[in-house]
């Protein structure tokens, strides 16, 4: 067993293909095949079903990959503390989000990381809280934020900073209230209502409270759901619908009078935003860092 064979097995699961892990590993199918099968045939057992259209580990495949991502992590940690021993901290960051800390959350927080470790690269892969959820369980990504908090065992849930959701209109005469204004939620019982995509953190918290206070979205004309922020505001701005969106994410359009936002009487759409990783999982050791940085730089934001 070798750390060439046990990278190319964890691509294989994490990406349920050995064309695409190929791909990704910049090897030939052959070659990761054979990766494989000398895995296989060392430990003496089958690691991966070959015969659905996905290859999907089996019951030894899952055992193992627990422990293949944490040594290749603990490998990875002694490389990058010996960087950090030559003064040179470098590697590539992916980083798992939803689209409002996407947009109004990383973007300074990455700035500030790269004026400190100017040698590590990111990617940002945009996915709904609930995907970025899965994808953490099922050790596709080590960490994620999102604005909506699914109950697990495994995860681990820091509180970065607060939000709140809010009721857009368009701005024009019919809807007469001041900016701002508490309204009676009976009024999304007569209106056209625009939601984000299941899975969304902001469909999850606006559900659950308009539950928690008896109304449900099978009494809620619902006429488009939405995988974007952007389109959403656009939906509203043209009077389309009315709907529910983070209040970060409408400051410009509040200041220029295109959206009107409004609060329900009586319901809480306070929420946070968290970092979310897995308990019992080595983190790698830039990812560690990473980790570390967000949650000095928002203690200090906070004092």
């Amino acid at each position: 067993m070798d750390f060439r064979q046990l990278e190319t097995f964890v691509e294989v699961v994490k990406l349920k293909s050995f064309s695409k892990a190929a791909e990704k590993l910049y090897l030939t199918q052959p070659t990761v095949t054979n990766h494989i099968q000398n895995l296989e045939n060392e430990l003496g057992t089958l690691l991966l079903n070959r015969t659905e259209r996905k290859i999907t580990p089996t019951k030894a495949g899952n055992i193992l990959y627990k422990y293949a991502i944490d040594i290749l992590n603990i490998r990875d940690m002694a490389c990058f503390n010996l960087g950090v021993y030559r003064g040179k901290i470098e590697g590539h960051l992916e980083i798992s989000t939803s689209s409002i800390p996407k947009l109004y959350i990383l973007p300074q927080l990455i700035k500030s990381f790269s004026e400190k470790f100017p040698n590590v690269t990111f990617s940002i892969n945009n996915k709904d809280s609930k995907e970025v959820v899965k994808n953490i369980l099922d050790g596709i990504t080590d960490f994620g934020i999102i604005g909506a908090k699914y109950y697990s065992k495994h995860l681990e849930y820091v509180e970065l900073i607060d939000d709140n959701i809010v009721l857009i209109t368009p701005n024009n005469k019919k809807y007469p209230w001041e900016n701002n204004q508490e309204i009676n939620p009976k009024i999304l019982l007569n209106e056209r209502i625009i939601l984000r995509e299941l899975g969304s953190g902001t469909r999850h918290i606006v559900e659950k409270a308009l539950k928690e206070n008896d109304y449900s979205l099978n009494n809620l004309n619902i006429v488009a759901c939405v995988e974007d922020n952007e389109t959403i505001k656009k939906f509203t701005e043209l009077g389309i619908g009315i709907s529910f969106i983070s209040e970060k994410a409408i400051e410009k359009e509040i200041t220029n009078g295109a959206l009107k936002k409004f609060r329900l009487k009586g319901i809480n759409l306070t929420r946070k935003f968290y970092l979310i990783y897995h308990k019992n999982r080595q983190l790698s050791p830039l990812n560690l860092t990473f980790k570390e940085f967000i949650l000095n730089y928002i203690n200090k934001q906070n004092r």
